[in-house]
Order: C-alpha cells, then structure tokens, then sequence
C-alpha cells in the first residue's frame, strides 16, 4: 500500500503500534508478519502500513525476536487514527494477545528520503518543547550489510544511555536488509545531542561516505499521545 502525497498543509497522522506477543499466542503474532498487510487494506484512510518484526529484547541485534513487533501506520486524518486505535479489529487482536502494547500517535514536522519510494508529508510544525520521536530507517546494500552492521553495537549502547532518551526500539521489515529504529526524545535537543556525537554520528559519516544504503529515510515527530507498557515501562 502506498503513501499518498499531499500538499502542507495536511492532516496526516502517524501510529506507532509495539507489541509484545504472549507466549501462548506466539503463532499468533507470526500469522502477523505473514498476514497482517492483507488485514490492514480495508481501514478507512489508511494510505501507508509496515507490518514490523524487531530485534531480540526489542534491540538492535541481528537476533530476531520471537514475540516483539511492531505496525506503523499513516492515515489522513486524526479522526481515522483514533478511530483505528480505539476501534479497529487490528488494535483488538494486538490487545487481546499481548502481554505488553503501546501506541504511539505522532504529526511529522520534518521528513528527508524515503521509504519504498514514498515519503511523508509534514502535518505539523516544528516544536517548541516535548516529547518527540525520530524514525530512521534504511534498506542496506547487500555487499555493505557486514560493515553496517559492525557500527550497530556501539551506536545501541550510546542509545541506550542517551540523556532525555524514553524509548528506543529496533525495528524492520527483513532481516539483516531492512532495518529502522524509532526513539522517543524529551526534547528536540536530546535527540540533537545524541545524533550529532558518538559512535552515532561516526556511523551516519560512514554510511554517507561508504553508501551503505540504496534507500534510507529520516522522520520528525511531535508526539500527540503515547499510551500503554512497553518493555516494563507505563506510558500515558
């Protein structure tokens, strides 16, 4: 399903759906990876949807997690997003097999790349305090993959202790290829500090001179509301 562009301004809303699948729904929550694009196709105003897996513990590894995964979604209107959150047979299932679950609602205030070939189009302006979100993500080019991946562990760990950090998840859609990673910030600042220093910034210098990617997209969030547990941790 693709995005569909539109001019600023728009009335987009982003949702961010992470999920901890409980044991004994575990085939449940793979039926997800498999099928959960089939069941999005009829919600009202939906015009993009990724249906995620994550990395082991909801990190960064190439170890595959056997029940966290996530959904990013793009409706046209807020009234859409609520009412899939509140409503929809997806958020149902999400709810009822899951030990842990958390959405995300967030406006885009700044998008550069893409993603599939789309992008996203700001519906907000930039913020004057917090929270805020970022998602990155990249298709990485095969015969780069082994060096990409050696940057991975020293960028989670600066992630990881990062001041004004809520919230990091590592995301994607294959294995080893496609990968993303959405982080929850206090402040714009925060996030500033930790982009542009460290082991993250030497692996973003790298990725441009090596060109690791063959597509990579990074997006700005305002958070509108952020409810529910996610790796312990209540929010809302």
């Amino acid at each position: 399903m693709n995005l569909v562009l539109m001019d600023v301004p728009c009335d987009q809303v982003s949702v961010l759906v992470l999920a901890d699948i409980a044991p004994v729904h575990r085939l449940w929550g793979w039926s997800r990876i498999v099928k959960g694009p089939l069941k999005l196709r009829s919600l009202n105003q939906l015009r993009f949807s990724k249906v995620l897996g994550s990395g082991f513990d909801g990190g960064f590894g190439l170890r595959p997690s056997a029940s966290r995964q996530g959904l990013f979604a793009v409706f046209s209107s807020l009234r859409a997003a609520d009412e899939f959150v509140a409503d929809s047979d997806v958020m149902h299932g999400y709810r009822e097999h899951s030990s842990e679950c958390c959405v995300l609602k967030l406006r885009v205030w700044s998008c550069r790349g893409s993603w599939d070939g789309q992008t996203l189009a700001p519906s907000i302006a930039p913020p004057d305090g917090g929270p805020v979100a970022a998602l990155t993500r990249a298709s990485i080019a095969l015969r780069k993959a082994p060096a990409f991946w050696r940057h991975a562990p020293a960028s989670q760990t600066a992630l990881e202790a990062a001041p004004g950090c809520q919230l990091a998840v590592g995301l994607g859609e294959a294995p080893f290829l496609r990968q993303a990673t959405f982080t929850l910030w206090d402040s714009v600042a925060a996030m500033d500090a930790y982009a542009r220093s460290g082991p993250h910034l030497e692996a973003i210098k790298a990725a441009a001179k090596e060109q690791y990617f063959t597509e990579s997209m990074f997006a700005r969030f305002v958070t509108l509301s952020v409810q529910g547990t996610w790796k312990g941790h209540h929010y809302g």
